[in-house]
């Protein structure tokens, strides 16, 4: 039998490879189920035709890029090659690793905090904040549960127990409805708190502390914070300042070390400068706020 005369270059098959490489990231750490399996087809097909030298669509169309001009000398190409290669493969899954993690702690976060707000308004005996909130926590669960149910990235596949976690909330949710909107309240609260305990085993056993997961939930409200600084708004540093500080308080519950002690000073500092009225120079204080933050989230978050 015969082989396919080749129909690509030597770019071209360097380039397929990388390709190949790259849809093999995006399987491994970011799809699941159907698209996953495509995307390792699509992986499997650049990689075999490059390693061939021989593309079947060329041949349909009539394409062959190595009768292109340009052909650089393979001396020079292999080594970039090998290097581009090195940096995604490493650069890839750990981003993938890293930015996966951090796409799911916000959505946590987003849900969590609808159903902290309920669990506060319920304990409180609050019936028409607590009626607005549980519609919000359904809302938000809903949203959370339809992602996690059937997607599940790297971190997440062998959390055997995620499915039944993740029903087992919905409903405790779903009862709570005629008790929030017409029942006892405390008794809707004493119902809700049976879902951190939930939540809680479900970060701890899929690697995540809570310190985390308050991080996250910190680094929305300091954001605020450093937008205000940046428009030299010292009355927008003080009000968006209350909702940093109450999210930072939950993180030195978790950790209190020197690292956490910096972010909170600077903080402060943002706090004292803008009460002082120095609009000038809350830019860049705002700047090693963020800095201090980076240096732990980076590591720990």
């Amino acid at each position: 039998m015969n082989c396919p005369i080749p129909n690509e270059s030597l770019i071209d098959r360097l380039f397929r490879v990388l390709l190949a490489l790259s849809f093999f990231i995006l399987a491994y750490f970011w799809l699941w189920s159907y698209w996953q399996i495509a995307a390792y087809i699509v992986s499997a097909i650049l990689a075999a035709t490059a390693a061939m030298g021989f593309c079947g669509l060329y041949k349909l169309f009539g394409w062959d890029t190595t009768k292109l001009k340009w052909h650089p000398k393979a001396k020079i190409i292999w080594p970039i090659f090998a290097v581009v290669f090195i940096l995604l493969a490493s650069g890839g899954s750990y981003a993938s690793m890293f930015f996966t993690r951090k796409f799911f702690l916000e959505d946590y976060n987003r849900m969590n905090n609808s159903y902290k707000q309920t669990l506060f308004t319920t304990g409180q005996g609050q019936r028409e904040i607590s009626i607005s909130n549980y519609g919000q926590l359904v809302t938000g669960y809903g949203e959370f549960m339809g992602k996690y149910a059937a997607y599940h990235p790297y971190f997440l596949r062998k959390d055997a127990r995620l499915a039944d976690d993740l029903r087992s909330v919905q409903g405790i949710i779903a009862d709570l409805k005629a008790t929030i909107v017409d029942g006892d309240l405390q008794e809707a609260h004493k119902k809700l708190e049976q879902i951190r305990p939930i939540f809680q085993d479900m970060l701890k056993r899929n690697g995540f502390s809570m310190l985390a997961v308050y991080l996250v939930d910190f680094h929305d409200s300091m954001e605020k914070v450093i937008t205000a600084a940046d428009a030299k708004d010292a009355a927008g540093v003080l009000e968006t300042y209350k909702e940093a500080d109450a999210k930072l308080k939950d993180v030195e519950s978790a950790a209190n070390d020197s690292e956490i002690q910096a972010i909170r000073a600077r903080l402060e500092e943002l706090s004292g400068l803008a009460g002082q009225g120095k609009a000038d120079d809350l830019s860049a204080k705002a700047a090693e706020l963020k800095s201090s933050f980076v240096k732990v989230y980076l590591t720990r978050g």
